[in-house]
């Protein structure tokens, strides 16, 4: 079995629902333009408050993905 390199990528995705949804989406969103991601690691939780209220929630994950090979 041949050695690999990843690389890892942080992203950010936003819902109005939940955490997981923020998740969901960004990790959705990552593969229409990275292809073989192998693990997402949420780093940070946090949410926007509009008048006393969470109105946004948003999660930040490092993802990773395989470099491709030539051979």
């Amino acid at each position: 079995m041949a050695d690999s390199v990843y690389r890892v990528t942080d992203i950010v995705g936003v819902s109005a629902d939940s955490w997981e949804a923020a998740a969901q989406a960004a990790v959705m969103t990552a593969a229409k333009s990275l292809r073989d991601l192998r693990v997402a690691e949420v780093v940070k939780l946090d949410c926007t408050i509009d008048d006393g209220k969470v109105t946004r929630f948003r999660t930040r994950l490092n993802v990773s993905f395989k470099y491709e090979s030539d051979e």
